[in-house]
């Protein structure tokens, strides 16, 4: 399919971004699983079974029956058919909030395919909020970039979800609240948001994770699930095979020109590329945080399809 079609799909120019192309994952939301794959530890009543058995409303098992057990617990058929006294286990139900951190900062303003990966991110963030609408969690979260940011406290329904995709609009087209930030700034605020038990999604490139970033993921990581989607372009990865001419680059102080033909530097940077995707997944393999990696250069749904969830790493 040509990169027009798939715009046309998506009801986008793969630039910008509105109400409607967001509105739009929420028929897709049954897409995702997003169980919880540890422990939940809020003590509000919600949608989830505990680990930890106690009172509840969903029964567990039976077993032995133990003094200090609730006698209103105990199970008579059992104890009747074997003689021995046993008493029933429930699993408590459990509130999950869901935080999304998106970064929209500059080196997500990037595409040379199909979709910027900024609105790729705020794609998948779309779909995230519509699916945490139809489990009954709370939504809540942070979006952002060099210049601004806007904190969303946890909400319910569908109020939720239409206050974060306006807030990706707002942070895109450059209408948020003016506050410098980055990737380490927006994790030390998530740090402070996030309570114990929640699922958190950070969707981001990556590229300005430092030390102090890795340590807010690890104090997180220690009270919550964090799942980690890296957005990356094609040529995050290699230069293209066609590429030729010169080019002038600048790190911020030194000006050089690259010879874009040269094979050696399409090689070159292509390991150095590698290299850094191998260690940011090490990183946060260490930490225990779950990790995908999506392209903007191709429609969110059909990778969803071949690697959500059992793609993740």
């Amino acid at each position: 399919m040509n990169t027009q079609l798939q715009l046309e799909q998506l009801a986008t120019d793969g630039i910008h971004l509105d109400l409607p192309q967001l509105l739009a994952y929420q028929r897709h939301h049954a897409l995702l699983d997003l169980a919880p794959k540890m422990a939940i530890q809020s003590k509000l009543a919600g949608t989830y079974l505990a680990r930890t058995k106690g009172r509840g409303m969903e029964f567990d098992e039976v077993r032995h029956y133990q003094s200090g057990d609730d006698v209103r617990t105990i199970d008579w058929r059992v104890t009747a058919r074997t003689g021995k006294v046993h008493t029933k286990l429930f699993r408590e139900e459990k509130e999950r909030p869901v935080f999304i951190l998106t970064d929209l900062s500059e080196s997500m303003r990037f595409g040379t395919k199909l979709l910027l990966k900024s609105v790729q991110a705020a794609h998948l963030a779309a779909l995230l909020a519509w699916h945490v609408r139809e489990t009954g969690d709370k939504l809540g979260g942070l979006v952002f970039s060099e210049q601004q940011l806007l904190e969303l406290k946890p909400a319910a329904r569908s109020q939720a979800v239409l206050r974060y995709l306006n807030a990706l609009i707002k942070i895109q087209h450059n209408q948020g609240m003016q506050a410098e930030s980055n990737i380490n700034h927006a994790l030390g605020l998530m740090r402070r948001l996030a309570r114990p038990g929640a699922l958190i999604f950070v969707i981001s490139d990556f590229s300005a994770l430092d030390a102090q970033g890795l340590r807010h993921l690890q104090a997180m990581r220690q009270h919550n699930e964090i799942r980690c989607v890296q957005i990356t372009d094609p040529l995050d990865l290699h230069l293209p095979r066609s590429a030729s001419g010169l080019a002038a680059v600048t790190d911020g102080v030194a000006l050089k020109t690259l010879d874009l033909g040269s094979a050696v530097l399409k090689d070159s940077y292509q390991k150095q590329q590698l290299q850094w995707q191998q260690a940011l997944q090490q990183n946060l393999k260490k930490l225990n945080c779950r990790y995908l990696e999506l392209s903007a250069a191709l429609p969110l749904i059909e990778q969803l399809n071949r690697s959500w969830p059992d793609g993740e790493h």
